[in-house]
């Protein structure tokens, strides 16, 4: 679609008058704008949240899980960050009923109950993976390493270089190919086609 001059130049000018926040202090104050209830945000604590209390949750499941190494403290960090989400939902729940608006109130909740049941499923899945993880590494600590049997060296033998063997005279029937030095068979040619 085709729009004329003059609204095209209007586009121009209104873009000009608002392009978002340029300063980072703008920036962090509108980051959270587009977040109901503080559900879908990707920040691990939020502007209202106690950071104390999310170290403090860090805290005891280290203390509980003795993680050791990036893998299990990838499986502590999913079991603290859906526990920290989960108490946001909770937190989250009671302003949900306060919206006078039924239908809102409605599929916000509906949100909260699917949000939930995944956050619950991310920890109790980190939980096994742990689990699995501290296991096998128990079994590999109560396991001794096989010995190998000491194998005498034998001293290195010097490289053989392979000359290649001249291409032999070939008869017409048979086509030899430059890069081999096997060759490659056709039939002859014969006037008898039975």
């Amino acid at each position: 679609m085709l729009i004329s001059e003059k609204a095209h130049d209007a586009n121009v000018r209104n873009a000009q008058k608002s392009t978002g926040p340029k300063t980072p202090e703008g920036k962090a104050a509108v980051r959270f704008n587009a977040y109901t209830y503080g559900l879908r945000t990707r920040e691990t604590l939020l502007p209202d949240e106690n950071a104390a209390d999310y170290f403090r949750l860090w805290d005891e499941f280290e203390a509980e899980w003795h993680p050791i190494g990036r893998t299990e403290y990838t499986h502590l960090e999913d079991m603290v960050q859906s526990q920290w989400l989960l108490r946001r939902l909770a937190d989250s729940e009671a302003r949900i009923w306060c919206d006078p608006d039924p239908d809102t109130r409605f599929k916000t909740l509906s949100y909260v109950a699917k949000q939930r049941a995944s956050l619950e499923r991310t920890f109790h899945k980190a939980i096994q993976v742990m689990r699995q993880s501290q296991k096998e590494r128990r079994q590999r600590k109560a396991q001794p390493l096989p010995q190998q049997p000491e194998q005498p060296q034998q001293p290195a033998q010097p490289e053989q270089t392979i000359q290649p063997k001249p291409l032999p005279d070939v008869p017409p029937h048979i086509i030899a190919m430059a890069e081999s030095a096997e060759p490659v068979f056709t039939a002859a040619a014969n006037s008898d086609t039975r």
